[in-house]
């Protein structure tokens, strides 16, 4: 053999603390941009319908288009980002992402803004499904890693309070165009900073990156999996206007049961599966994602049914909303950036992941009680402060949900957390919304008044928000194992 046959390609460099803070930058900035782009759309909404003249069914899909293309393309793109490289992936994502936006900022039509907003949830899905993936390989050291984590947790839970704030001050300030165009400066330097700092694909050892779509990629297992969630998500979201019982919800739902079944039958079996079930056997990852899961859909009815009953009870405008929800935001960052990782490093996700919990069960629990006639300073503000619970809960769960991927794994287990979050959502949004519109319905033939029947049917999601997330604790303490610290 000769001695040029022997030698093995060099290592990649050792990467410096501040590069590693600078990819963590890019990293956050890209699921800032994601998370804002999700919330600051939904203040904008009327001033949207007035300008390019939707009907109010074709409304939604400016939500939707978004939500579908995001949440089935997740799973992909992250077994796709192993596959492929999650540098390439995070750096098309975030291109294809740019340019939507901008297309959505100058359209003068429905269907090109649905189309944009199809093609930024398509952007979003590639960048967002690699990037837990990206970090757990760049900080190996589990407090750095706790850090690091805590930093990217703070981006997803607190831009959605800060898009609400931004996006009613650029639709009144501005128009509504801005909501989408002020992605494009954040978009531009985060590609131009990724391109200098994020790790090469070649040097991502133990992966099956450089060797790309000639490592035979499950293309039919794709198609499956892909259309499975789509049509899954399709079904739900559009709940709320044929209902639970009727044929097309029934039908389109045993239809996408179906195509997720046969999906996970052919990856017991494909040489090359695109989800490896092996990923199935970690207690923390099955955990941490049904955890999740249960979660987001009960947070819908802070996020949301809160800002609903501010605006629609209260008489709040968009802009008054999003600077009421503000403190939720400011006291999630205090928590996720400056206690979350000690308390994770002392006593470990699982504990931190129980006490953010019973925060929030808390905090919904009290908001079935607010009353119609509610005064911000007594009744709002302190709840604010439960909102820790948030800060605490999401590093933990985000850590657990990646805790026991392998590094060939990673993008795939990074995918999976992002898809069981947006199924969480959409769930949460076609349960939740349902309820409390059917709550409210009765009431109002009942003979209450409007206001009235609105709080009643909000304080129904709060009840059933706290219910999903006493079942997620249980789920969290029965399954998830206590790690030595």
């Amino acid at each position: 053999m000769s001695k040029s046959a022997t030698v093995t390609p060099p290592a990649a460099p050792p990467r410096t603390a501040r590069t590693r803070a600078l990819a963590l930058g890019v990293l956050a900035s890209g699921m800032l941009m994601i998370v804002l782009d999700g919330s600051i759309v939904t203040v904008a909404m009327p001033a949207i319908q007035d300008d390019l003249g939707f009907s109010p069914a074709g409304l939604s899909w400016v939500v939707n288009a978004y939500l579908i293309a995001f949440g089935s393309l997740l799973l992909l793109a992250g077994r796709l980002g192993d596959l492929l490289g999650r540098r390439r992936m995070f750096l098309a994502g975030t291109g294809v992402f740019t340019a939507a936006s901008l297309l959505a900022g100058a359209a003068t039509s429905p269907a090109v803004l649905i189309a944009a907003r199809f093609l930024q949830g398509v952007g979003s899905a590639m960048a967002a499904a690699v990037s837990l993936g990206i970090l757990v390989t760049l900080f190996t050291e589990p407090g750095e890693r706790a850090r690091a984590i805590a930093v990217f947790s703070f981006t997803g839970a607190a831009g959605a309070s800060i898009g609400q704030v931004v996006g009613g001050l650029l639709t009144d300030a501005l128009s509504w165009h801005w909501i989408f165009f002020i992605n494009l400066p954040i978009g531009l330097a985060a590609l131009a900073l990724a391109v200098r700092v994020l790790p090469g694909d070649s040097g991502d050892r133990g992966t099956d990156a450089g060797r790309g779509l000639a490592a035979r990629a499950d293309v039919v297992g794709a198609l499956l999996i892909t259309a499975g969630l789509m049509l899954g998500i399709y079904t739900v979201v559009k709940v709320e206007q044929y209902g639970w019982v009727s044929a097309h919800t029934l039908g389109l739902g045993a239809l996408a049961a179906a195509l997720t079944g046969a999906f996970i039958a052919r990856q017991a079996t494909a040489r090359t599966p695109l989800m490896p079930l092996r990923i199935f056997r970690s207690r923390g990852v099955v955990g941490a994602n049904v955890v999740q899961m249960l979660m987001v859909a009960a947070l819908f009815s802070f996020q949301i049914v809160l800002a609903l009953h501010l605006q629609r009870v209260l008489g709040y405008s968009a802009a008054e909303t999003g600077l009421a929800m503000l403190p939720a935001a400011l006291v999630i960052g205090a928590v996720s950036l400056g206690v979350s990782a000690r308390l994770i490093g002392r006593f470990g996700e699982r504990n931190v992941l129980l006490t953010g919990l019973v925060l929030l069960v808390t905090l919904l629990v009290l908001l079935t009680r607010i009353p119609v006639d509610a005064h911000y300073a007594t009744d709002v503000l302190p709840l604010m402060f439960l909102s820790a619970g948030f800060g605490l809960a999401l590093p933990a769960l985000t850590s657990l949900g990646m805790s026991d991927a392998g590094e060939e794994d990673a993008g795939l287990a990074s995918g999976l957390f992002n898809t069981t979050q947006q199924i969480g959502m959409a769930v949460g949004v076609a349960v939740l919304s349902t309820l409390a519109a059917s709550r409210s319905e009765r009431l109002l033939a009942g003979g209450a008044g409007r206001a009235e029947a609105l709080t009643g049917g909000y304080h129904l999601a709060f009840g059933v928000g706290a219910g999903l997330l006493v079942t997620a604790f249980v789920v969290a303490y029965a399954v998830l194992r206590r790690r030595t610290r």
